[in-house]
């Protein structure tokens, strides 16, 4: 294996575990109660971004079980960031919805990955199609990776 290959492998393996063992760390809007774990701030936004959405729709969105999201999404409710109301057409299933606590910290976060990520979403500007396929191509790659391992 070339050398600028094994750096490749070394700087991916080095970010998967960075990833990997950061599911704990708290995310701090430097707010009283905005404070979140990454599941938490995930699942607002995609309430955020999909108002409405269902349990079973964001368990199949983030590949856990409905059980996982339920119980994210009742300490997310008791802590006053959404709410849940009936669906009209089938009286089982919830609708979830932001509330204005629930907004702010939708917009909180969104915030924080502009500031955060716009060293990467520059790089990304400055690459020509062909880079920018080369790296799609990678990640597909890696994903495919991930899946095996995980």
């Amino acid at each position: 294996m070339e050398k600028l290959q094994k750096l490749v492998i070394n700087d991916f393996i080095q970010m998967i575990e960075r990833i990997a063992n950061g599911k704990t760390n708290l995310l701090d809007f430097g707010l009283e109660g905005m404070q979140f774990y990454r599941g938490e701030i995930h699942m607002i936004k995609m309430i955020g971004d999909h108002p409405g959405i269902f349990i079973s729709e964001m368990a199949r969105n983030f590949n856990v079980t409905r059980a996982v999201v339920a119980k994210t999404v009742r300490k997310l409710e008791e802590h006053g960031f959404l709410e849940k109301k009936e669906d009209d057409e089938d009286k089982k299933r919830f609708c979830l919805f932001l509330t204005a606590k629930g907004e702010m910290a939708y917009k909180l976060h969104n915030q924080y990955h502009q500031e955060y990520d716009r060293p990467l979403f520059a790089y990304l500007e400055s690459l020509n199609d062909n880079e920018l396929h080369i790296i799609q191509e990678f990640l597909k790659h890696a994903n495919a990776l991930i899946e095996n391992h995980f």
